[in-house]
């Protein structure tokens, strides 16, 4: 399949990939899927029951943008969880889930030129891979700034060259991070932010794993932004209910930033929207109304952390996530460690240099394997003793 040339740049999407290395091998045991962060945790008892009585609505067409009561539920559930008043109708978008607005709001909010050039849009190296094709439909440079262990997981965009930073138009960065777990500082992002303003550019804060974490809740960028008194057009923030509640099939998400950004996203939307049926809406409503059964899951993922700590916790290298469902796991090669486990026993990971780039000659993926704590706690504890045992000892 032949690509336009402003896509030459993108490999093989991860998963397709990872069939390829491992599916012409026979697996070395009972098949655990522990490569894939989709949920499998119980998503709440009622989200059936609000689809059922609200099925009329597949009938008819949805608002494009969300309805009056779901943005004011994403409204009042921003109010409780940061402390940040946002006006529902103009600052506010639902979202078929946030990898469309992750997508969208590049191509919405990106210039053709800054300065006269080709913008920049910068994204933590390894990535959600979304960033990078927004980044190159928009006709973007992407540039990949490395998250490593030296710098606790998270890109330091205080390094960049001022001159790449003074060509920047968006700045993509996923806190709780994936895959490596790691959760922004409030002076991480107030110093993010203070750079965005200093030299021209949007950051677009992906937050869709900040519901799942252990301890204290990850501060939110809207929150520091509302404290700094920044422009509510210097941030766009993404969140979900995918791992929230467990819901990745609803498909449903928001976007939230000024009312400038908003009107744009909106405004695409428009054009090229695929807007949540109204039945699937009531069940978004429902599920930003309730905090009991996000507390039951993050205390599930909690007891998965314990189990993770007590098998890898003689592991050099090891670093407990703070947050999100993935471990970020060091091996000496993540595509021979993939393969290696695969033919030894079953259990199928991802290999870190997936969702990385190469920069400056390395990928600091290359060394790490992600591993999804999404299946029941018996099977994942004997996932991760198979990891220990194959990759770790002897």
């Amino acid at each position: 399949m032949q690509f336009p040339e402003r896509f030459s740049d993108l490999p093989e999407y991860a998963f397709p990939r990872l069939r390829a290395l491992l599916d012409v091998h026979p697996a070395g045991g009972d098949v655990l899927a522990m490569s894939l962060g989709e949920p499998k945790h119980p998503f709440p008892a009622f989200i059936t029951e609000e689809i059922v009585k609200n099925a009329s609505g597949f009938a008819n067409y949805p608002p494009n943008d969300g309805s009056p009561e779901l943005l004011t539920a994403i409204a009042d559930w921003v109010k409780r969880r940061f402390n940040v008043a946002i006006d529902a109708s103009s600052q506010i978008i639902a979202l078929n889930g946030t990898r469309e607005g992750l997508f969208n709001s590049c191509i919405a909010a990106c210039p053709e030129q800054k300065s006269g050039k080709r913008p920049n849009v910068l994204m933590p190296n390894p990535f959600y891979q979304v960033y990078a094709v927004a980044t190159m439909t928009a006709g973007a440079n992407p540039v990949y700034v490395n998250a490593t262990a030296e710098n606790g997981f998270l890109p330091d965009f205080t390094t960049v060259p001022a001159d790449v930073l003074d060509n920047t138009a968006i700045v993509y960065l996923c806190s709780p991070s994936n895959p490596q777990g790691a959760v922004a500082t409030s002076e991480y992002w107030r110093n993010l932010l203070e750079l965005a303003e200093k030299h021209d550019f949007k950051v677009f804060a992906d937050e869709c794993y900040s519901e799942i974490y252990r301890g204290q809740a990850p501060v939110g960028a809207i929150e520091v932004a509302a404290k700094m008194g920044a422009d509510p057009e210097r941030l766009i923030i993404f969140h979900s209910l995918s791992k929230r509640s467990n819901l990745p099939g609803l498909r449903s998400g928001f976007a939230a930033s000024g009312p400038k950004n908003i009107a744009a996203m909106k405004q695409l939307r428009n054009y090229a929207g695929t807007p949540l049926p109204m039945p699937l809406q009531h069940a978004a409503i429902a599920c930003w109304k309730d905090e009991a059964h996000v507390i039951e899951n993050r205390a599930l993922y909690g007891a998965k952390f314990t189990v993770a700590d007590e098998i890898f916790g003689d592991v050099n290298g090891y670093v407990p996530p703070q947050a999100g469902f993935f471990l970020w796991l060091p091996v000496e090669d993540g595509e021979a460690a993939a393969l290696k486990l695969w033919k030894d026993s079953g259990v199928r990971v991802l290999p870190g240099g997936y969702l990385g780039r190469e920069v400056d000659g390395q990928n600091p993926g290359h060394g790490y394997i992600r591993v999804a704590m999404v299946a029941p706690i018996d099977d994942m504890t004997r996932g991760l003793k198979d990891i220990h045992r194959h990759l770790y000892e002897g």
